[in-house]
């Protein structure tokens, strides 16, 4: 089975990817993961298994304790296959390069706007 395939059977169910979602924002320990789930700690431990062996998660030994962190690498290689199937999919490099070139211009615009012109008034030195 090659990397993608096994990416998105591991992600196809959706408890796992609940688990991943839980683990976006910090790591969690077995045990607070299946408190989140009203299923058993067996049927949460499957699904951890199934995630750290699609390379999804990683899990680390704390104590008494087993820690899992997400990994995102996996998940942008598919993001990234899956791109190519959006054509409204925005090419950002370019829209952020445009977005720079408008914001350069309209400073530009504005400080010219904002600078003196030559509207020379004479003062009494200049008529002495």
């Amino acid at each position: 089975m090659d990397e993608l395939s096994e990416v998105a059977d591991a992600i196809a169910d959706p408890v796992r990817r609940e688990i991943l979602l839980l683990l976006r924002r910090a790591p969690l320990t077995a045990g607070e993961i299946a408190a989140r789930f009203p299923i058993s700690r067996p049927a949460v431990s499957r699904h951890l298994r199934v995630l750290r062996e699609s390379g999804l998660v990683r899990d680390e030994q704390i104590g008494r304790h087993r820690s899992y962190s997400l990994l995102h690498t996996r998940l942008g290689h598919l993001a990234a296959w899956l791109a190519r199937f959006d054509d409204r999919q925005p090419d950002w490099t370019q829209r952020l390069a445009a977005l720079e070139t408008e914001v350069h211009r309209t400073r530009r615009e504005r400080s010219r706007a904002a600078a003196p012109t030559d509207t020379h008034t004479p003062t009494q030195k200049d008529t002495a």
